[in-house]
């Protein structure tokens, strides 16, 4: 089978989009081997190396006026190429299908993540809705079968968009298999000299984003700095509401125990932390995970952390009891003081800390990335097959 798929954000997305991109095409090229995987995209980039896989095959635009209209090519004319490549499939990885895909004959799939920004408009641009919802309506409309990424994605496609129930496909997504390897004392020591990271902090990943919730986490930590000196580690960029949680941290003195990684010289030059390479090994110097979002289509960050073993303290709400299942801590997203007690309790409570990071692994091995790779296929064979 040759299948074809929108691999724009594998090349150049470092967050959730592009991470599950790349997990997802190595998995089904591992796993499925018999089959041709051809990804297109208008810039090929060194974020994602196809060289260890001969049956995946890089496709960008070439010629006038695609090469000038990269952006045009990905959402209308690619389908000269998808037919070119006699591709039999194509999966939108992310939100969207070419237009008059459906004229050329070709089966096609979209995977749908969230639809964050139809219950949350006002925190995107009014453009940006309306940008949105014009695709992702197109997608899900005109593509054979669509697969949402949690049972939340797929309740949300139901009501907002009306997609019929038996046209959705729950396909949970995995993540980089190099957060379940045990990264080696050596090399975790290189990663915490090289960061300057403290013997003990918390963790919070992911984009700084008002619906991220990093505000309440940090109400957490100054509840807690009385009482324990563990500091937060935060990896992710934002704008306005990052400003607004910094003019917190300035007004209550939280400056030496909320740390922004990201922003740091060292990490802006290292390769390992742009491409995310070194990501595992700071997961496993952690304490805990904390991930109070008040709403996500997965929560991948989650699923990174029962990988690598780290106690998680997430939010009670939208699809994360699905991701974190029996192994995490929850929390309403909006009561900083449980927060913190439960912090505080895997900070100092060692054999509760032991039995979250069993219970973790176990759980993660719901979301290997066979099974997800099998469980995309067979939505593949129910319409070529």
């Amino acid at each position: 089978m040759r299948i074809g798929f929108d691999a724009k954000r594998a090349f150049q997305n470092n967050t959730g989009l592009g991470h599950y991109s790349r997990t997802l095409l190595s998995s089904l090229a591992t796993y499925f081997p018999q089959h041709e995987y051809f990804l297109f995209a208008p810039k090929i980039t060194n974020r994602f190396c196809t060289d260890d896989f001969s049956n995946m095959h890089p496709v960008s635009p070439q010629k006038f006026p695609e090469k000038i209209f990269p952006s045009l090519w990905r959402s209308n004319w690619v389908t000269k190429d998808l037919l070119k490549n006699k591709i039999a499939l194509y999966h939108g990885l992310s939100h969207e299908i070419p237009v008059g895909i459906t004229s050329t004959g070709i089966r096609s799939v979209v995977t749908i993540h969230d639809l964050i920004f139809e219950r949350y408009p006002r925190q995107h641009h009014k453009i940006d809705v309306l940008i949105y919802r014009k695709k992702f309506r197109y997608a899900c409309i005109h593509a054979d079968k669509v697969i949402a990424v949690s049972l939340q994605t797929k309740q949300d496609l139901m009501n907002f968009y009306h997609v019929p129930e038996e046209k959705i496909s729950v396909c949970y997504q995995s993540c980089n298999p190099r957060f379940g390897q045990t990264i080696s004392d050596t090399e975790k020591e290189r990663i915490r000299e090289l960061y300057k990271l403290p013997r003990q902090f918390f963790l919070s990943v992911g984009s700084i984003i008002e619906r991220k919730n990093l505000l309440i986490v940090c109400k957490a930590i100054q509840r807690l700095k009385n009482k324990i000196a563990i500091p937060l580690v935060v990896i992710g960029q934002g704008g306005k509401y990052k400003h607004a949680v910094q003019q917190f941290i300035r007004e209550h003195k939280l400056e030496k125990e909320i740390i922004f990684l990201s922003d740091s010289a060292v990490a802006k030059a290292s390769e390992g932390f742009n491409n995310s390479a070194d990501f595992p090994a700071i997961y496993q110097l952690a304490t805990a995970m904390i991930y109070p979002s008040v709403f996500e289509g997965f929560g991948i960050p989650v699923l990174e952390a029962l990988w690598s073993r780290l106690p998680v303290i997430t939010s009670n709400v939208s699809c994360m009891p699905e991701t974190g299942g029996d192994a995490a801590l929850y929390v309403s997203p909006y009561d900083y003081e449980d927060l913190a007690d439960k912090m505080e309790t895997i900070a100092t409570d060692s054999t509760v800390a032991q039995q979250m990071k069993e219970k973790g692994w176990s759980h993660a091995q719901q979301f290997t990335q066979q099974k997800c790779a099998v469980a995309v296929m067979d939505v593949y064979n129910q319409l070529l097959l």
